[in-house]
């Protein structure tokens, strides 16, 4: 029960510090907080890139993301619902986010337009993902 509570813990702690990388928009920081690779997906497709990539994204996009819920999905995953913001966006747009931790970091972070989607997909789409950054189908 304790290794359980330890884990779960383990994967709490990854996600809020991923969160707390991206809004402070501290790219050393973002880049500690994933796996290399970390596997992403988002409107623009999935891949696996690396810590700097990463932190590259961070900045370029100037997203911020603030949690408004969790969910767990399986195992693996726990999903984020999430209030969006963009600069020169007016207003935030829900999203949600489905990430993977191990080792203490998070090595996936699937974006989706809704909680719905995410639960339905982040399984299949993480399996897809990581068996194309593999070279296979």
């Amino acid at each position: 029960m304790r290794f359980a509570y330890s884990w779960a813990m383990e994967r709490e702690e990854a996600i809020v510090e991923w969160h707390a990388s991206v809004n402070s928009g501290d790219l050393d920081r973002a880049a500690l907080a994933v796996g290399d690779p970390v596997v992403v997906l988002g409107p623009r497709g999935s891949a696996a890139i690396t810590p700097a990539q990463f932190a590259e994204w961070v900045d370029r996009s100037g997203i911020r993301l603030e949690p408004v819920g969790r969910h767990p999905a399986g195992e693996r995953l726990t999903v984020v619902e999430q209030d969006a913001t963009w600069p020169g966006s007016v207003g935030s747009t829900r999203v949600a986010t489905a990430f993977r931790v191990d080792g203490g970091v998070v090595t996936a972070a699937l974006r989706y337009p809704d909680l719905a989607t995410a639960l339905d997909r982040a399984g299949s789409d993480l399996a897809a993902a990581e068996e194309s950054a593999r070279g296979g189908p």
